[in-house]
Order: C-alpha cells, then structure tokens, then sequence
C-alpha cells in the first residue's frame, strides 16, 4: 500500500494492486478507520466514502486538486 503522502494525520494513499485491468488514476484517503477513494480525471470526484463527512470530503478534495501531479507522479513511478 504505497503512502503518496500524509497531511494532518490523513494517509493518501493507493494499493499496489489496483485491479486487473488496473483502474485509472485514484487516491485512497484514510483516518481513524475511514476511507474514501478519488478519481483525479476527468476532474477529481468522490468513488466512495464510508465515514467522512461532507465538510472533510471538500477538504480532502481540495488537498487533491492543490496535489494532483504529486498523486499522479507517485502512481506513474510505482506503475510504469
């Protein structure tokens, strides 16, 4: 499960296997035992959420958006 970074106690982070075929480009954001799973493209949108609530969803989203070649550059080293 390689953590692309932390950010106020949140690991944003992807698995090492992402399906077969393996899914496009996604976060996996958890704290405290929740999760919810990102896709940056077209535009960043929520796949799923179990726990957060509305007002950390944007925080997270936003976290994303200002990361997004960060995210991206950590998924296209670890797949090339």
């Amino acid at each position: 499960m390689p953590k692309v970074f932390e950010q106020s106690g949140f690991r944003f982070h992807f698995f090492s296997n992402e399906g077969d075929p393996r899914e496009p480009v996604h976060i996996h954001v958890t704290k405290d035992g929740i999760d919810a799973k990102l896709w940056l493209h077209p535009e960043i949108a929520i796949a799923f959420n179990k726990g957060y609530d509305a007002r950390t969803l944007r925080w997270i989203a936003g976290v994303v958006a200002e990361r997004r070649q960060e995210i991206e550059d950590a998924w296209n080293e670890f797949f090339p």
